[in-house]
């Protein structure tokens, strides 16, 4: 799977987890590069809170564009150290 933003490929994984038809890419597939800390957060009733990072291409900003649990609950620790993408980023095989 890769995630696309504004031509450029953000991350590639051939082990993404899906949850909730999002896809999850391991962090180590994930071009850091491209992500800028927000300080957005929201809370999952049964993930955990989400923290989210602006993707950055080219110059433009996609705020809140991917997001991740870095304490998820026991329930979603199969997405420890995962990021998945929204906001016009693409997944495709």
């Amino acid at each position: 799977m890769k995630a696309t933003w504004n031509g450029e490929v953000i991350a590639e994984s051939n082990n993404t987890v899906v949850v909730e038809n999002n896809h999850y890419f391991p962090m180590d597939s994930v071009k850091e590069l491209h992500l800028t800390p927000s300080e957005t957060r929201t809370v999952c009733p049964w993930k955990g809170e989400a923290h989210y990072y602006d993707v950055v291409v080219n110059g433009e900003i996609n705020s809140d564009a991917a997001w991740f649990y870095p304490l998820p609950s026991e329930k979603a620790m199969n997405i420890k150290n995962h990021v998945a993408f929204w906001k016009g980023v693409e997944i495709n095989s």
